[in-house]
């Protein structure tokens, strides 16, 4: 096949992996009533008047499936780490033992999880029109090369080929996480 054909779908394909990519994590700060460090991920500590993430000042562990723990490499981190969870807005509550930081995670209610669903469905919906989105730019791309009519039309197939392999995708990730969400 003609190169510049090759260049418009590893451009196309590199594109969809990064909706996936993106949705991926997305999903994973979608939590289903289990502990995760990833829960955190989010979080920004004030270190010495800069925004720092929580990971860089701390160890985060989940001892069982209800519990993290905070362990800050300063002691003196503490206030600010539990302050950093409450402006996170997570829904949770930090305690401390002076020590560590302790975050008991609230078993998630049905209607909670009803929520948590329609939030990793539109998750899912935005990765699909990213991918639609890209498949639209490989589509353009194609028609302005100057390319046989035969040609183009093999290289649209395998664009809609890799869309649909991409939409396919999206939806087996979103299927599973609903079952996580969902699973009591």
């Amino acid at each position: 096949m003609n190169e510049e054909v090759d260049f418009v779908l590893d451009s196309a394909k590199e594109d969809m992996d990064k909706a996936i990519a993106h949705l991926e994590k997305s999903l994973l700060n979608i939590r289903a009533g289990k502990a995760s460090p990833a829960m955190l991920g989010g979080v920004m500590v004030d270190y010495y008047g800069s925004q720092t993430p929580l990971t860089r000042v701390a160890n985060v562990n989940t001892p069982d499936a209800r519990t993290i723990t905070v362990q800050p490499w300063e002691k003196g981190l503490i206030p600010e780490i539990e302050k950093g969870i409450m402006i996170a807005n997570l829904g949770l509550n930090p305690m401390n033992n002076g020590e560590s930081v302790i975050i008991n995670v609230p078993v998630l209610t049905e209607e909670r999880r009803v929520q948590l669903a329609k939030q990793a469905k539109a998750e899912s919906e935005e990765a699909k029109i990213g991918v639609r989105n890209d498949r639209k730019v490989a589509m353009n791309e194609l028609k302005k090369l100057d390319i046989s009519e035969d040609l183009l039309k093999n290289a649209e197939d395998d664009v809609q080929q890799l869309t649909d392999k991409y939409i396919a995708q999206v939806e087996e990730m979103f299927v599973a996480k609903e079952k996580e969400i969902m699973t009591v």
